[in-house]
């Protein structure tokens, strides 16, 4: 389900637009919102709950927890992600030096860790998919922080993924018993994609947000001459974190480097 809200939340300021909260109708207890800065507003934002904030695009600086940080970021498919990412009861100060686009997402967990800044030479930029099937599923994987490298107390897991003009991502589909959340941008305004859940399909265009629900296998194409842009965020379950995805059977033969999958005839292939 595609979801679509524009009412400010206090405590972010004017400039926020919630599009998940922690409503208890939210299967995924995520919340996730659209935080946009003027070139010279500087905010300060109590840290209510688990809470991270990745630069979409824009300039700013900032401090938290006594950690100082200072992004830039012009383009969502060729930069690295720089990320804050914080626990309850802090404070981060942010000033934008330009006009300034973050995402922000959060979940109710209170316990408490050290913050953690994340700039892009931190996050590996991983070609997943090369080499296997003609590269159709070539893409992006930058996993900005989960179970590997953040501490036993933090609840969220976060990452992009750049799918390739007519590629595929999240392929061969997947699922996980946690919940989990993307948010889609696109390399033109007009660009769109498609988004499996299940048996169903959805069109999604830049903006739009989808909850993948827990246990629910989930696959994403890009429409051609449109890269396709998705950040997504998981959250651990009680007892049972959030570690590596199971491949639907009936697909996993397309991971093997040697997979046998039509292809044209030598002949009647194009010049």
């Amino acid at each position: 389900m595609k979801e679509h809200l524009k009412n400010h939340r206090d405590g972010f300021g004017a400039g926020f637009t919630p599009i998940t909260t922690l409503a208890e109708d939210n299967p995924s207890a995520i919340a996730l919102g659209v935080l946009r800065m003027r070139a010279g507003e500087k905010l300060r934002l109590p840290v209510a709950r688990e809470t991270a904030w990745l630069l979409m695009d824009g300039a700013a600086s900032g401090d938290i927890d006594g950690q100082q940080f200072n992004f830039s970021r012009t383009s969502l498919f060729d930069e690295a992600p720089s990320c804050v990412h914080a626990a309850a009861g802090n404070a981060a100060i942010i000033e934008a030096h330009r006009d300034t686009e973050w995402t922000v997402y959060e979940c109710a967990n209170l316990r408490r860790f050290d913050a953690r800044v994340f700039t892009p030479d931190q996050v590996p930029n991983e070609h997943r998919g090369k080499g296997l099937l003609d590269d159709r599923a070539l893409r992006y994987v930058r996993t900005i922080f989960d179970g590997r490298n953040s501490p036993q107390e933090a609840e969220l897991v976060l990452g992009e993924v750049v799918t390739f003009p007519g590629g595929w991502s999240s392929y061969p589909p997947h699922h996980h018993p946690q919940p989990e959340i993307y948010h889609y941008r696109f390399s033109r305004p007009e660009g769109y994609g498609h988004a499996e859940l299940g048996d169903d399909v959805v069109k999604v265009r830049a903006f739009d947000s989808i909850h993948i629900p827990a246990g629910r296998d989930h696959g994403q194409c890009a429409a051609p001459g449109y890269a396709m842009y998705y950040s997504w965020v998981i959250r651990h379950l009680a007892g049972n974190p959030y570690t590596v995805p199971e491949f639907t059977q009936e697909h996993a033969w397309t991971l093997k480097a040697d997979a046998d999958f039509w292809r044209p005839r030598r002949e009647e292939k194009l010049k």
